[in-house]
């Protein structure tokens, strides 16, 4: 993130700051009534948010920010203080000094919070200057969205454990995984957890859905554990490769100059690396097959979990199993209903292939999001000819219950035998559907 490249985004993001007279104006401190640089304020400060977004950082420098990213051969804005300080009494950056320590225990937590609220009380705009980095909290939040999206990609569970390294390197660096980590102990959707295995290994656990984390346990370590050893055979792997590419160069290069010897050396030296990457591949597919077993069973238990609390919702309703397969099917029937209206309703096939195919994939993909993938739908409701369509419109509509006269029809709905309640809650749903 040079200033040169900080330069011309800002010059293609604001047309006339080249423009003398206009640059003059913005760059004047405030002064007056809040009206008067109220808008003065609102473009600084959406230009510092754009500029961090667009080179994908959240932790700014504001020395860097007043004298390299708007420095104007020579001339800087004599408003940038105030402009941070304000964002910062507003709550829209903050220093990480003021976050709460995430790799602290609880007393030394409430210290910090204490500490952060006696700082808050002296800052002023000119010491706001000599801080060396400062957050933007905006940028903050999408950046633990983003952590976690990129998390969710990769694990099936509701949570998940990662080595601090390979976090830090997720939020792309040190000082940003701390922030990170800190935002989610803020929001209890992450915990710090160590452990003692010869060496000191540190891990995140992170919740991956819009439950808190839950507490630490053992198995949290056990995985932890196991991860950072798939981590360090990972990476004794990649040493591996890069020693045996080198002697074989070597080798090559030998046998060019006619030192056979020394080759033969080489070849020895590559025999040996091969036999080191077989036994570490062994280990590692190891490690790795214990991590998808436990992933495994912790999906079946989920899945468990689940059963159980609709076999309790269940039995405290006093519904049947039958009328719960009863209600399943008659949802099928009512969401086949609704395919023969689309089909019925589909306009008259295009001349252009290219668009008729395009047309029909983005109806297979509706269907499906839709119905589940369900049966398909019957061909005879999508009939060429005027006849036809208004006769398989005609049934559709009187297996969805839409037209009056099918109050008296004895649809399958009405004869399920459900109690009223059940009727009432479920047909919402099935004319949603």
């Amino acid at each position: 993130m040079d200033s040169k490249s900080v330069k011309e985004f800002i010059r293609k993001e604001v047309p006339d700051w080249d423009d003398e007279l206009i640059a003059t104006a913005r760059f004047k401190a405030f002064s007056g009534q809040k009206s008067d640089w109220e808008p003065k304020f609102q473009f600084w400060k959406n230009l510092i948010v754009k500029i961090a977004r667009h080179f994908g950082v959240f932790i700014i420098s504001p020395p860097q920010v007043k004298n390299e990213w708007f420095n104007r051969g020579g001339l800087t804005p004599l408003c940038i203080d105030h402009v941070l300080f304000i964002m910062y009494n507003e709550g829209e950056i903050t220093r990480i000094s003021d976050m709460v320590g995430p790799y602290s225990g609880r007393i030394t937590l409430l210290f910090y919070k204490v500490k952060s609220l006696m700082n808050r009380s002296t800052m002023s705009p000119e010491s706001i200057l000599l801080e060396d980095c400062l957050i933007l909290t905006t940028l903050l939040k999408e950046k633990a969205d983003e952590v976690i999206k990129c998390l969710s990609e990769s694990h099936w569970n509701s949570h998940c454990v990662v080595t601090r390294n390979k976090f830090e390197s997720m939020c792309g660096g040190q000082k940003e995984g701390y922030a990170v980590l800190s935002y989610l102990s803020g929001c209890r959707k992450g915990q710090y957890l160590s452990t003692n295995k010869k060496e000191l290994i540190e891990g995140i656990k992170v919740s991956l859905s819009s439950a808190v984390v839950s507490g630490v346990s053992s198995l949290d370590f056990d995985t932890l554990h196991l991860i950072w050893t798939q981590e360090k055979l990972q990476q004794q792997l990649d040493v591996i490769d890069r020693r045996w590419e080198m002697s074989r160069q070597s080798a090559l290069a030998s046998l060019k100059s006619g030192n056979k010897k020394l080759a033969l050396r080489h070849a020895k030296e590559m025999k040996l690396g091969t036999e080191n990457r077989e036994k570490c591949s062994s280990l590692l597919n190891r490690v790795e097959e214990v991590l998808s077993v436990i992933a495994n069973v912790e999906s079946t238990k989920q899945v468990t979990g689940a059963i159980q609390i609709g076999a309790r919702v269940i039995k405290e309703n006093k519904i049947s199993i039958e009328e719960v397969q009863l209600c399943l099917e008659e949802l099928d029937e009512s969401i086949d209903s609704q395919k023969q209206v689309e089909k019925a309703l589909e306009p008259a096939p295009s001349l252009d292939m290219e668009d008729e195919d395009i047309e029909e994939e983005f109806r297979k993909l509706e269907l499906e999001i839709g119905s589940g993938n369900l049966k398909d739908l019957n061909p005879e409701a999508g009939v060429s000819d005027s006849e036809g369509t208004d006769q398989s419109l005609a049934e559709a509509l009187l297996n969805l219950k839409l037209a009056d006269d099918a109050a008296g029809s004895g649809s399958t709905i009405q004869n399920s035998g459900l109690p009223a309640k059940n009727k009432e809650s479920n047909s919402p749903m099935l004319e949603a559907a």
